[in-house]
Order: structure tokens, then sequence, then C-alpha cells
């Protein structure tokens, strides 16, 4: 189990790095430079089960599995002036930010795994 989480962890690692969220500079030909900025977010679960035999050790019957889900969401420009003022110009003024979206997963992550739990127990 741990080598399918280290697997995807290492992935998230190499795709969402800081030239993710701000992505390359473009310069005008009027001196300003734009950068865009992204929003990442990223999902992981995994789990993993030994099944008990009768010839087989549990640990020959592992069954396993991960999944990952990436989103890339621009947000922004940043915009440094050829006199150094720096702007930022957000692409959705009413967009939630991802500390209201953290905070309301985090409410109902106690709800989510109660109704997981249900749906296993019977």
């Amino acid at each position: 189990m741990s080598d399918i989480i280290k697997t995807s962890l290492e992935g998230i690692k190499d795709f969402a790095d800081v030239d993710t969220v701000f992505g390359r500079a473009i310069t005008t030909p009027s001196g300003v430079t734009v950068i865009p900025v992204s929003k990442v977010s990223v999902g992981f679960a995994g789990g993993g089960i030994d099944i008990p035999g009768k010839k087989l050790l549990s640990a020959q019957n592992f069954g396993g599995g991960s999944g990952t889900g990436i989103s890339v969401t621009p947000v922004a420009f940043l915009t440094v002036g050829a006199d150094s003022g720096v702007n930022l110009i957000p692409i959705s003024p009413q967009a939630p930010s991802a500390v209201e979206k953290a905070i309301e997963l985090i409410e109902s992550s106690p709800e989510i795994i109660k109704k997981i739990k249900n749906t296993f127990s019977g």
C-alpha cells in the first residue's frame, strides 16, 4: 500500500509545482510583464485490504488501489509594468477563495465519512 501512495504522491509533486501556479511570464513590446496565476486543486484517495486465505499468507492476498485528481483553474493575471508597478487582475471576482473551499470540505468531512462507513457496514 505504501508503494501505491508513494507513486501517486510523486506524480502529483512532478505536476503541481510553482510553475503550475505561476505560469510562464510574457513580456509585451511596451515592457509590461504578464504572469498567469492559477489555482491548483489536488484530490487523492487510496485504500487496500488484506484478504485472508487458506493456502497463502494474507500479505500475498493484498488488494489495493488509489486515485488522484488534479484541477488547474486560471484565477488571475499578475502584471509588472515597465515602471515596476505591480497589479493583480482577477479573472472572476466572485469566485470563492481556496480557504473558503477548504473550510467547507473540512466541515463536511465527518458526514462524508459516516456515509462511507454506512455503505460498507451494510
